[in-house]
């Protein structure tokens, strides 16, 4: 990574380059799209909004032009306006303010504005998430899966939106970690074990949550596909405290790496990690057991 990371910085061509090829390789492995939009971030990050916009423009006007050749233009679109403008708007806000919080709060207000012009745009998507989903489901599927799709669709929004979000923030911390791999040793280490949310912040959160929970019908569905991207920020920051604390004890190492494991193994685990981050915000959890 390393490597990758100085071939990057070596100028805008070369950058425009690694980003495109990993797009392209995209296709056949889609993970490998969030490298692909760290290289844009990274150069934002180092060289400015001008240098990470000229390697953005170079990226989508050469998908464009291979998608015309091939006829499919939309791919282009896809990276230019889904992945690499959004890590680059982040990215200044990250070189701005310095803060991964800032950041990554800005990637779910962005996301939340998302999932509010889509529903506006769109306001049977309940049902076309339906639709699509049951031309997915195996044509020898059980009927008991019929339930299931009902229930959903209802959130495919709110379940699309994270999964992009998190993409995004994945990037942009791949990104940073590069720049202090060239440039500042252990700087990502620290900003990314103090990472924490505003009491504000956090206060809306819990409100986004709980109108959610009390509400129904058409705003408890909107409300619910948001607290999923608020649940995706929280398990960023959760991880991070959690990381934080484990770190400092003994075998604090092989702590931290089952802590991750297991995360990773039990999905279920995000709500108590996410809730962990929440919490964060008014007990100031690492200080608190710092001190102990």
């Amino acid at each position: 990574m390393g490597f990758l990371a100085t071939q990057i910085m070596r100028g805008r061509w070369q950058a425009a380059g690694i980003a495109i090829a990993l797009a392209l390789l995209s296709l056949f492995m889609p993970p490998i799209s969030i490298v692909s939009s760290a290289a844009v971030a990274l150069v934002t990050l180092r060289l400015g909004a001008y240098e990470g916009l000229t390697v953005l423009g170079i990226g989508v006007a050469t998908l464009g032009t291979l998608g015309v050749l091939a006829g499919n233009v939309e791919f282009a679109l896809l990276y230019g306006v889904v992945l690499w403008l959004p890590i680059w708007v982040l990215a200044i806000l990250l070189r701005a303010g310095r803060k991964l919080a800032l950041a990554i709060e800005s990637a779910v207000i962005l996301g939340g504005v998302g999932i509010l012009s889509f529903s506006l745009f769109k306001p049977d998507s309940g049902e076309m998430w339906k639709n699509l989903l049951t031309q997915m489901s195996p044509p020898n599927a059980s009927l008991d899966v019929q339930p299931q799709i009902e229930i959903l669709a209802h959130y495919m929004t709110g379940i699309i939106a994270a999964g992009t979000i998190f993409g995004w923030i994945f990037a942009l911390f791949m990104a940073r970690w590069w720049q202090a791999q060239l440039y500042n040793p252990d700087g990502f280490r620290t900003e990314y074990l103090s990472l924490s949310t505003s009491k504000r912040f956090a206060l809306g959160s819990v409100g986004l949550i709980a109108l959610a929970a009390l509400s129904s019908g058409t705003i408890a569905e909107l409300a619910t596909n948001l607290s999923i991207l608020v649940v995706v920020l929280y398990t960023f920051v959760g991880t991070s405290v959690c990381h934080s604390l484990l770190s400092p004890l003994n075998q604090g190492r092989y702590l931290v790496i089952g802590f991750y494991v297991t995360v990773f193994l039990i999905p279920h685990l995000l709500i108590p990690v996410a809730t962990i981050g929440v919490l964060d915000a008014w007990l100031n959890l690492r200080q608190k057991f710092k001190t102990k």
